[in-house]
């Protein structure tokens, strides 16, 4: 009976480390956690441009004009309150990764997530949509369309979940691979599951492919906001 119940105990704690593995290994798979954005000032990011018109603060509907964002000083938000600004990137640069933040637009505006600063996830006042296209909020821009999205309303902070596969080169710099998003989440809902980019989407930061790139966020087409903006690099 004793021996039994010694077994029983070592089956236990082997049960356990089998289970325990893989998931330990699963975390050595991703890199630390990387903030480009420290929430106090635009330290870490560059205007694509002669000027920054980008802020940091409490972004907020402006109570006057629902078309615009108001920069409320004490916050931790990334803000562009302007219909026509820059487009500003960080100076940090990932290959594969994991990428999550926030992001909230007034009414009818418009902006872009670039992954690695050449491939546009689209920024879009979309509520009330019931069939989005390509150009709506979600949308790989022109390369594939959301499928179905949930859209918060204009003033609302929407969550992005970004799981990116880089492309590859080889020593001489001849591309091996494509680009993939592997799996794009938008607030809860995956809406793009392994779609190969055969090459990057207009109005990057230099509009060349590359191993490793940054984050840049479209200014240039109206107002936005960024905030909790993590990028896990995938080893």
């Amino acid at each position: 009976m004793k021996h039994l119940t010694v077994c029983s105990r070592l089956a236990a704690v082997a049960l356990s480390v089998l289970i325990i593995l893989p998931a330990a290994l699963a975390v050595e798979k991703g890199g630390k956690v990387i903030e480009p954005f420290n929430g106090k000032n635009l330290a870490g990011w560059k205007a694509k441009g002669k000027k920054n018109f980008w802020k940091v603060g409490t972004a907020k509907l402006d109570p006057t004009n629902p078309k615009k964002l108001v920069v409320a000083p004490g916050g931790n938000d990334l803000v562009n309150a302007q219909d026509h600004g820059t487009d500003l990137y960080s100076e940090v640069t990932y290959g594969d990764a994991v990428i999550t933040l926030d992001v909230m637009v007034p009414q009818g505006s418009n902006s872009g997530i670039y992954v690695h600063g050449e491939y546009e996830i689209q920024v879009l006042d979309s509520y009330g949509k019931t069939k989005p296209g390509g150009g709506d909020m979600g949308a790989i821009y022109g390369a594939q369309a959301p499928k179905d999205p949930v859209y918060k309303k204009p003033g609302e902070w929407s969550t992005y979940e970004i799981h990116w596969q880089a492309p590859k080169f080889d020593a001489s710099g001849a591309k091996t691979a494509n680009a993939r998003f592997l799996k794009v989440i938008l607030n809860g809902r995956a809406i793009h599951e392994n779609v190969e980019m055969k090459d990057r989407t207009p109005g990057g930061v230099d509009n060349k492919e590359k191993p490793k790139g940054p984050l840049m966020f479209q200014g240039n087409h109206g107002p936005v906001a960024y905030r909790n903006i993590k990028i896990t690099p995938l080893n």
